[in-house]
């Protein structure tokens, strides 16, 4: 690779890298966006589309879950770029399938073919552009990737706006297949290729489970980013259900508060590397977003009673701004481990917090929620301060990985 694709941070590397997870970020978040009229526009009763709703959503994440295992093993046996062509064909053509569905099953299902390409997205093209960049402008150049791409979910938003939701789905799969043309400018990893070249194993996704080290050091890595699925799958997807029983009148479109929240973490996503970068620290600048996001987790729960939805809206950013560590915990997985395990930690590291809320964070909310004496509401307090103590118990174990080099070998 040439020494001024190297040294840049604006190399193609990480421009393509960020506009792919522009358009992974707006199919991700297109169904949370679409889902109260694409489910009403199949003739679902408001009682159908919330249990509905859950059901698909819970799909697609098994589908990340899933997707996330795969691709990462992928991106470590036959390069990173193998899984960033081959995530965006699929997701792309999963998406104007969706365009076409008439029924709850077959969205469910093509959800989760979706969950499976976009999958590989993010953590290929940060483990590529964590391989390519230097130690000491590495967290500003992940927290670029993340900071671009998710200002997808904004766009998501007014295509929604603007066209119907079949066509935002197509719109969806064309801006995939425009990316593809442009991926093939793109490089593979110089330290990858060096890797491949000799006798180790490679994306062995097992050999997380088979050494204590190596096991605490991936379970953290996983923990440390709960919050922002709850924030994002849990507060502001079903802003519209917390509304009902906050009394706020006025209608909730569960997709402006997708889009406000989105806006806000695409800018805390570009600020914490900046901090990162300020403080010389990971962890350092993760625990001042932990202390933004509670302290919004506060105010959604205790200032919207009887409130506006304007309120909520911009309560729904600054939950989104806290969480805006999107980057640098993915940063920190990759970061985490050596060149023959990274991309399969750095690609199922994210799917697995995804995946969480299907495995955890929903199922942990709807058992709080059955209790008598709790409630919808209730629920979601417990639920929020589980996930923190977990969360922040995590961060405090985990190892600070700003200064490290990269160019080591798992045993």
């Amino acid at each position: 690779m040439c020494m001024s694709q190297k040294h840049s941070i604006f190399n193609l590397a990480v421009v393509v890298a960020a506009l792919g997870y522009f358009v992974d970020i707006y199919d991700l978040l297109l169904f949370g966006i679409i889902r109260v009229p694409s489910l009403e526009a199949l003739g679902l009763s408001p009682a159908d589309v919330k249990t509905s709703g859950e059901q698909i959503l819970q799909w697609q994440m098994w589908g990340l879950l899933i997707g996330g295992i795969v691709s990462g093993v992928i991106g470590d046996k036959r390069g990173r770029l193998s899984v960033l062509f081959g995530s965006i064909i699929l997701y792309s053509l999963a998406n104007i399938a969706n365009g076409f569905v008439e029924t709850v099953e077959q969205y469910k299902w093509i959800r989760f073919i979706a969950g499976l390409g976009l999958a590989g997205e993010l953590g290929a093209g940060i483990t590529l552009v964590a391989e390519i960049v230097p130690k000491a402008k590495r967290g500003v150049a992940t927290s670029l990737v993340a900071g671009i791409g998710l200002t997808g979910a904004v766009l998501a938003y007014f295509m929604k706006e603007l066209f119907d939701w079949r066509t935002c789905y197509f719109i969806g799969g064309g801006l995939g297949i425009l990316l593809l043309l442009l991926r093939i400018s793109v490089f593979e990893s110089g330290l990858y290729n060096q890797v491949k070249t000799q006798k180790v194993a490679r994306g062995n996704f097992l050999s997380f489970f088979t050494n204590a080290d190596r096991f605490k050091r991936y379970l953290l890595g996983i923990l440390i980013g709960l919050p922002t699925w709850f924030v994002i799958g849990v507060l502001v997807t079903f802003s519209n259900d917390f509304a009902k029983e906050f009394g706020i009148t006025e209608k909730i479109d569960p997709g402006k508060a997708i889009m406000f929240a989105y806006a806000a973490i695409s800018l805390g996503d570009i600020l914490i590397g900046l901090i990162s970068q300020q403080l010389q620290s990971r962890k350092k600048a993760l625990f001042i977003f932990y202390a933004i996001t509670i302290l919004f987790m506060v105010a959604y729960f205790t200032m919207l009673w009887e409130g506006t939805a304007t309120q909520l809206y911009w309560i729904c950013a600054g939950l989104g701004f806290g969480t805006g560590f999107w980057a640098i915990f993915v940063t920190m997985g990759a970061e985490q481990f050596g060149t023959n395990l990274r991309a399969t930690a750095a690609t199922t590291i994210p799917n697995m917090v995804r995946g969480m809320l299907a495995i955890f964070i929903l199922p942990l909310f709807k058992w709080l929620e059955r209790f008598p004496s709790l409630g919808y509401v209730d629920a979601g307090i417990y639920t929020g301060i589980i996930i923190m103590a977990i969360t922040l118990l995590a961060a405090a174990l985990t190892r600070e990985t700003f200064h490290k080099d990269l160019d080591y070998l798992e045993e």
